[in-house]
C-alpha cells in the first residue's frame, strides 16, 4: 500500500510508475477522493470544536441568567450533534473508499527495474552453470516418472481433479529430500529461522501481504472464511504485523517448508501435463524484516541463498531482472531464477525473489522503531522461494536422466535418500 502523502506531492511520479508497469494513471482519482475526504475530516473537527465552545457559552449563559441565550446555544448544540451522525458516516464511507481505491494500486518499481511490457523485457542478470550435454534423448519430466512408475495422474485425478499428482515410493522420497535438503541449507548455513506456521489465515493476512482484496480469484477459501495459503510469504511476514521491532534486532530471516494452495484462475490451457502447474505444491519460503536502509542489500542476499540450492544440486540456471511489466503487484525489483529443463527444451522459473519496500508493513501497520531518533518506520519486507520443491524435482529429473531411464541422485540428496544413488523403475 502506497502512502497517500507521498502520492499527494508526487502526483506525476504515481502516474510514471503505473505506465512503466502498463497501468492507467490514478493520481487524480486518488487526490480528489483524499481532499474530499479531507474536507469531510476538516468540517467534523470545526462542527466538533464549535459544540464544544457553545457548550462552554451556555454556562457562562446560565450563570449570568441570560436563560434566552443559553436556550439558543443548546438549540445550536442540539443540532450539531444531530448533524455529526451523518458527517461521520460519510467520513468513514469517503476513508473506507479511500483506502480500497490505495490497496488496488501496485507498488512503485526501483529506478533501476528494466522498463518492459511483459516476459520479452527481462534482462540475463547471469547465467551459471552449462546445460547437460548427452548422447541419449531428452525426455520431459512427466514421461520419465510414469515410466519409472513412481508419478500418477489418473489416480491423482481420481482423487482431486485436474493439476494433482500422486508420487510413490522412490520420487515420494526424492520430493520430501528436496524440501529437506532446501530447509537445513538455509536454517544451517544461511540464518533463517525455521517457522511451523498455519497452511489457513484469516483477510486481514491476506489483505497484508497483498493477495486481498485483488486476487481473490488466485486463492482457495474454507466454508468458514479462511483462505488456504498460496504461498508461506502469507504466514512469515504477518508475523510481525501490528508490532513495533526494535532496529537493532532486524533483519529477522525466517523459513519455513510448507503446501501452497493455488487456483490457477489465470492459467486455463497453460502446462496442463505434469506437475509443473499444480493447485497444491510443496514449497520452501524465505521472507525478511528489515529496516529501509537494508532492505536492497539483503535481496541480493536473499536470491544468492536461493541460488545455492540450485548450485548444490548440480543445475544449469539463469538469473533474471524482472522488467516493470512482468513484476508481481507488491514487488519493487524482483529477480527469477530459471532453472534449465532439458525435456522442455526451455528455461522454467523454479524462485522468485523480490523486495517489496515499506508496502507490505504499511498494509499490515508493521513497524520498527529507530535505533538514535527512536521514531518509528514501516518496516521493509522480503519473500522468495528457495525453491519450489515440485520444480526443483522436475528439474532433476529432467536434468539426471539416464540412457536407460534410470535417475541419478544429485550428490547433495544424497544423506537423505536412505542409501539410494539412483531411481529405478519399479
Amino acid at each position: 500500500m502506497l502512502d497517500i502523502k507521498w502520492i499527494r506531492e508526487n502526483p506525476q511520479a504515481l502516474d510514471a510508475a503505473l505506465a512503466k508497469r502498463g497501468a492507467e494513471p490514478q493520481a487524480a482519482s486518488l487526490v480528489a477522493l483524499d481532499e474530499k475526504r479531507r474536507a469531510v475530516i476538516a468540517r467534523l473537527q470545526d462542527m466538533q470544536s464549535r459544540r464544544n465552545a457553545a457548550s462552554k457559552e451556555i454556562g457562562a449563559a446560565m450563570a449570568q441568567k441570560n436563560m434566552e441565550l443559553a436556550e439558543k446555544l443548546k438549540a445550536e448544540v442540539a443540532t450539531i450533534k444531530d448533524a455529526m451522525p451523518e458527517a461521520e458516516q460519510e467520513e468513514r464511507e469517503v476513508s473506507a473508499a479511500l483506502d480500497d481505491m490505495l490497496s488496488r494500486i501496485p507498488n512503485i518499481p526501483h529506478d533501476d527495474v528494466p522498463v518492459g511490457e511483459d516476459e520479452g523485457g527481462n534482462v540475463v542478470a547471469r547465467v551459471v552453470g552449462e546445460k547437460p550435454r548427452w548422447n541419449h534423448v531428452a525426455r520431459e519430466h512427466f514421461e520419465i516418472g510414469e515410466a519409472l512408475g513412481y508419478m500418477d495422474f489418473d489416480r491423482a485425478a481420481k482423487l482431486s481433479g485436474s493439476r494433482f499428482t500422486v508420487l510413490t515410493s522412490q520420487l515420494a522420497r526424492l520430493e520430501r529430500a528436496l524440501g529437506q535438503f532446501m530447509i537445513d541449507l538455509h536454517t544451517g548455513e544461511h540464518g533463517y529461522t525455521e517457522v511451523s506456521s498455519p497452511l489457513m489465515v484469516r483477510d486481514e493476512a491476506m489483505f497484508g501481504t497483498g493477495q486481498l482484496p485483488k486476487f481473490s480469484e488466485d486463492l482457495f477459501k474454507t466454508t468458514d472464511g479462511r483462505w488456504l495459503i498460496p504461498t508461506a510469504e502469507v504466514t512469515l511476514t504477518n508475523l510481525v504485523s501490528n508490532e513495533i521491532l526494535d532496529q537493532e534486532k532486524l533483519p529477522l530471516r525466517f523459513t519455513a517448508l510448507t503446501p501452497s494452495f493455488r487456483s490457477e484462475a489465470g492459467s486455463a490451457g497453460r502446462d496442463t501435463r505434469g506437475m509443473l502447474r499444480q493447485h497444491q505444491f510443496w514449497k520452501c519460503e524465505l521472507v525478511s524484516i528489515t529496516d529501509q536502509e537494508s532492505s536492497l542489500e539483503e535481496h541480493e542476499r536473499m536470491t544468492a541463498c536461493a541460488e545455492e540450492v540450485l548450485k548444490r544440486l548440480g543445475l544449469h540456471f539463469r538469473t533474471m531482472t524482472l522488467c516493470t511489466g512482468d513484476m508481481g503487484f507488491g514487488a519493487r525489483k524482483t529477480y527469477d531464477l530459471e532453472v534449465w529443463l532439458p525435456g522442455q527444451n526451455a528455461y522454467r522459473e523454479i524462485s522468485s525473489c523480490s523486495v517489496c519496500g515499506d508496502f507490505q508493513g504499511r498494509r499490515m501497520n508493521a513497524r520498527y522503531r529507530g535505533k538514535e531518533d527512536k521514531a518509528t518506520r514501516f518496516v521493509h519486507t522480503l519473500n522468495g522461494s528457495g525453491t519450489a520443491v515440485g520444480r526443483c524435482l522436475i528439474a532433476v529429473l529432467e536434468n539426471y536422466l539416464n540412457e536407460d531411464g534410470s535417475v541419478t541422485i544429485p550428490d547433495a540428496l544424497l544423506p537423505y535418500m536412505g542409501g539410494l544413488t539412483k531411481i529405478e523403475k519399479a
